[in-house]
């Protein structure tokens, strides 16, 4: 079994994501959101989705991007 990154459960069915060259290892997708998502700097939600990206941030979507 092995442990999730996020919040430490130890389940046998956990799945591993890479990102740059780290491998990090969850147990729901839950967790993966919760420790891999962007925040978007203006209103502080995880996006999700495809975001918009300006300059070196990622906001949720247009309006929070129209506010920087």
């Amino acid at each position: 079994m092995a442990r999730c990154d996020t919040c430490g459960n130890e389940y046998e069915h956990a799945f591993e994501i890479t990102q740059n060259g780290k491998t990090y290892t969850f147990d729901t997708f839950q967790c993966a959101i919760h420790h891999m998502a962007p925040t978007c700097p203006a209103c502080g939600c995880q996006v999700i989705g495809h975001g918009v990206d300006l300059g070196d941030h990622t906001y949720c979507g247009d309006h929070c991007a129209g506010q920087a």
